[in-house]
């Protein structure tokens, strides 16, 4: 018990990162215990114990959720929370920031080259947080993950944050770097035919509303890797109401980014601009969709992954039980994460090629 609240202690003083990694070597009993001795109120059975942890933590500091009504303080809280949990990155042979001069304007990414003498496929890589929060840094390590484990570039967009941008010029910031990588496939070295859209959350609605937007243009992405996407601003499934309280994503974050990237740009729920489960699923490109078990958005992304299969489309669908939403950059503090991660990457990358 003493050293339950040492880890604690630990955990609230010095931020999450190193007491997150010693707790994740505990065995599940001991950290099951230590919610109970948190007070964790929630009742999440299957839950991985060291998700259940951080956000007993979280609770205990008075923070629910990620996003808020101050979007400059939601922003700076995000980074920082990513910054506390930051480990060793995972060595890439070659990492290098770039502008992209874009029809819609200039902005930056970050590429990733595991092999810079070889050929390889590109994945463009556009990164969750809601549409309001996060950046090429907050994703560092996932495309750093991505980029060994699946044997692929990885260029990671920074494009441009709600409520100041509309999903209009969001999204056709995201479809220019799209077709500026095709136009520079050549300097980039990658493999014929080999380009596609991946990303978690909002970086997943980003992905398949791009794809569904370039299905019949020259750059259009040959696959796409869909993480726990948003798909479905208009309803509330049922895993809504599940898990819409005590986990990363609340229910109030998808009130607060409805209001940001919808609302305040007088943009209807069901446009297929943010909500693609009512756009055109003909033709699309190979999808890889990955869910998580206890996430607000697990059924809507359930529900796309069989629409696209009813249209023709390729599909494999993978839930992750034991996870939350956000799984994916708790991979520098969480072993599972890492495992399940690991296992995404490689298995994209043979989806791919079996449907090249």
């Amino acid at each position: 018990m003493v050293a339950f609240n040492q880890t604690l202690q630990t955990m609230i003083e010095k931020g999450q990162g190193v007491a997150a990694r010693t707790l994740d070597r505990l065995p599940s009993l001991a950290q099951e215990s230590l919610v109970k001795v948190l007070g964790y109120p929630y009742q999440y059975p299957e839950l991985d114990p060291l998700i259940k942890c951080m956000m007993a933590v979280q609770l205990k500091q008075g923070n629910r959720g990620f996003i808020g009504a101050d979007v400059i303080r939601a922003r700076k809280a995000f980074d920082l929370q990513m910054q506390s949990i930051k480990s060793k990155p995972t060595p890439v042979k070659r990492v290098e920031d770039l502008r992209l001069p874009l029809h819609s304007g200039t902005i930056f990414a970050r590429h990733y080259h595991p092999a810079p003498s070889k050929k390889l496929p590109m994945i463009v890589f556009y990164h969750g947080g809601g549409f309001v929060v996060g950046g090429l840094d907050s994703h560092d390590e996932v495309c750093r993950l991505l980029a060994v484990y699946a044997k692929v570039q990885v260029l990671s967009i920074d494009y441009p944050l709600a409520p100041e941008t509309s999903p209009i010029k969001l999204i056709q910031t995201c479809e220019d770097a799209l077709a500026w990588v095709y136009q520079n496939r050549k300097q980039f070295k990658i493999l014929k035919n080999r380009i596609s859209v991946a990303g978690d959350s909002a970086g997943g609605n980003i992905s398949t509303v791009v794809a569904q937007r370039s299905a019949h243009k020259v750059y259009a992405p040959q696959a796409q890797l869909l993480l726990y996407p948003v798909v479905d601003f208009k309803s509330r499934h049922p895993s809504f109401y599940a898990y819409k309280d005590g986990l990363l994503l609340t229910g109030e974050d998808i009130d607060f980014v409805t209001h940001y990237y919808a609302e305040q740009h007088q943009v209807e729920l069901d446009d297929p601009i943010i909500s693609p489960t009512y756009g055109k699923h003909d033709k699309l490109p190979p999808a890889y969709v990955i869910t998580a078990g206890h996430d607000v958005l697990h059924d809507e992304g359930e529900i796309y992954a069989y629409k696209l299969r009813h249209r023709g489309v390729k599909v494999h669908y993978q839930e992750y039980n034991d996870q939350a939403h956000g799984f994916v950059n708790l991979t520098p503090i969480s072993s599972r994460a890492k495992k399940h991660f690991i296992e995404i990457s490689k298995n994209y990358r043979k989806f791919w090629d079996k449907h090249a």
